[in-house]
């Protein structure tokens, strides 16, 4: 099990849970920059992937428990888990456990949008084999356009957002649909960027006047920070664009931790005008506990 260290920000704490390794193509990770390029900030494999993190945020705020993200999950099929290289299970239960809580005890869940590796968690398959969810007691936050989007989704869309991980949403009443920018809880804000997705939001996350900023998938990994480097996955790259660097510059004249959900190398992040990173969390030798080295990427 994973140091279970929290990054600090202000009377926030901020634990990253474990919520399943994956590869993905690193071509379509990466989008139009060339190989010659990204492979000197992240490593790819002979089959041209790269691997990932997909761990949820738990943020203890002083009033609140909330959970950014879902991982996984424990639903995917064995063509699934072969498909996308699974390589490590989720395990939320536990490490809740080795910090004395449960998952009834989780008051809010944060979804940043809906694709499967971010809403597979949101349901699980208990030990007697239903179906239930995860965080039974908590109120899960969507953008409304991204839930229009899950609930009627394209021949693009279809794919990822998995009917299997909102089912019970819809008849639970656990659901809290946002339009635009919105305070969840003291301090912990909610911003539409679009961007990913049409509805894909962004999480602020300040107390005591220091602030870290969740990108969600504007920013999966740390080689994602420079702002035009944008994944294929992107529905809208161009507005990608934008809004990092709209963010990335309003965040970093903060000095805010900018926290990352796919990345094995970095948890969180600080940066400078050139986006470079200037100070990481925890220090990067501890992602070398799953064989892999992080570039700086000066290059």
């Amino acid at each position: 099990m994973e140091n279970m260290d929290p990054l600090r920000v202000g009377d926030i704490e901020i634990y990253w849970l474990t919520g399943g390794d994956f590869k993905l193509d690193g071509g379509t990770m990466f989008g139009a920059v060339p190989k010659v390029l990204w492979q000197k900030r992240y490593p790819v494999d002979s089959g041209n992937c790269i691997q990932m993190r997909n761990d949820p945020l738990l943020v203890r705020t002083p009033d609140a428990l909330i959970v950014i993200d879902t991982g996984l999950g424990n639903k995917l099929t064995e063509k699934q888990q072969r498909i996308y290289q699974v390589s490590s299970s989720r395990d939320i239960p536990a490490q809740l456990g080795q910090l004395g809580i449960s998952r009834e005890d989780v008051d809010y869940v944060i979804l940043t949008h809906g694709d499967f590796d971010h809403a597979g968690g949101i349901e699980m398959i208990n030990p007697a084999g239903a179906r239930e969810l995860t965080f039974p007691r908590a109120t899960h936050v969507f953008q409304s356009t991204e839930w229009q989007d899950l609930s009627h989704p394209g021949d693009r869309a279809k794919a990822t957002y998995l009917e299997e991980n909102f089912d019970l949403l819809r008849h639970r009443g656990r659901l809290h649909l946002v339009e635009g920018d919105e305070e969840i809880r003291p301090g912990i804000v909610v911003r539409h960027t679009g961007g990913h997705t049409r509805g894909h939001q962004v999480v602020e996350m300040t107390s005591r006047g220091e602030t870290a900023l969740h990108l969600g998938d504007l920013c999966p990994t740390h080689a994602h920070i420079n702002p035009l480097w944008v994944m294929a996955y992107d529905n809208f790259p161009l507005e990608v664009i934008e809004r990092k660097k709209e963010y990335l510059t309003a965040y970093l004249a903060r000095g805010s931790w900018f926290t990352l959900y796919h990345d094995p190398f970095h948890r969180a992040v600080k940066i400078d005008t050139a986006y470079q990173i200037t100070a990481s969390w925890p220090e990067p030798d501890v992602g070398q506990d799953r064989g892999l080295v992080a570039g700086q990427g000066r290059g």
